[in-house]
């Protein structure tokens, strides 16, 4: 019995050395008396940037309390008609960011080839719905992944910026663990966020703490004097799963975005609100006759 004490009590200390040396965020680790304790681990991480909230209690929670301002943090979509939604959600934490850093840019990285497909950020929707002046957005258009990725390396040293974004279609070979580390170590050492958005990927393994899938939610009915307004619109919603984290297992949350106070409120996700429409939009094309057929007969 008093050998398996001293075995957990070394596995303990290892897991915290290890912990220590790559900078990692807190991690619950089971103690050898089998309790569950919580250890800020942290090394540099936020140590002087601290952690952003969403003010969204029950995300904060799974997260320790908040992003980390110094610390890599990867944004996931699925599918490529969803790169909207997970621009919108990163924008909505550079929004909140932003109230903290009045002053300072924020660097958007990306590639030509991408920003032609997805389009680049729309200034009056900067402005509009996340209240970032668009000058304070610098834009920078690489060739290639590994050139974007090259240009995310320096910035994410650069303290004189309030966040680094690093937009990346799919899972390039170049971003592989080791690039990822490079990112988050010298976030870690500016204490300055640097936010890699990755549309239609995988699950790959990376350095980044925490990494949230984001997915388009329908918008919820508008409320006025407290009220629901029938057949409204709501502000717009995002399905966020916080799909890797090591204080809590898997969570999904469906949060809605107000522009109008800049901050994330929490749906059940189960009541958007909206009524259901039994009816197809559109009734499905394999069973129609052949148009073009019936054009040859008559």
């Amino acid at each position: 019995m008093a050998s398996g004490a001293v075995a957990r009590e070394t596995v303990f200390a290892l897991r915290r050395e290890i912990a220590r040396i790559q900078k990692i965020l807190p991690e619950r680790f089971a103690a050898p008396e089998g309790e569950t304790v919580l250890l800020r681990c942290h090394g540099r991480i936020g140590a002087r940037a601290g952690l952003l909230s969403t003010h969204v209690a029950p995300l904060d929670d799974a997260l320790g309390g908040g992003i980390p301002k110094a610390a890599l943090t990867e944004v996931r979509g699925s599918q490529a008609r969803d790169a909207g939604a997970v621009a919108g959600f990163t924008l909505a934490l550079v929004s909140l960011l932003a109230k903290e850093v009045p002053a300072a840019p924020v660097l958007w990285i990306g590639t030509s080839g991408f920003f032609a497909e997805a389009g680049l950020p729309y200034a009056h929707g900067l402005s509009r719905l996340f209240g970032i002046d668009p000058q304070r957005l610098l834009l920078a258009q690489a060739p290639k992944p590994v050139d974007a990725l090259w240009i995310a390396e320096h910035a994410a040293t650069l303290k004189v910026l309030a966040a680094t974004v690093l937009e990346l279609p799919g899972n390039p070979r170049q971003l592989d663990l080791t690039a990822t580390r490079r990112l988050h170590s010298r976030a870690a050492e500016a204490g300055r966020p640097v936010f890699l958005l990755r549309h239609s990927a995988r699950v790959e393994a990376t350095a980044a703490p925490f990494r949230f899938l984001v997915e388009p939610a329908p918008a919820g009915i508008r409320r006025v004097l407290g009220r629901p307004l029938a057949d409204s619109i709501g502000p717009p919603a995002f399905a966020v799963t916080l799909e890797k984290n090591r204080l809590a297992p898997p969570a999904r949350f469906i949060l809605e975005w107000n522009a109008d106070e800049r901050t994330f409120g929490q749906r059940d996700a189960d009541r958007s609100g909206r009524s259901q429409n039994p009816v197809a939009l559109a009734s499905l094309s394999e069973h129609r006759p052949d148009m073009a057929a019936a054009a040859l007969i008559h």
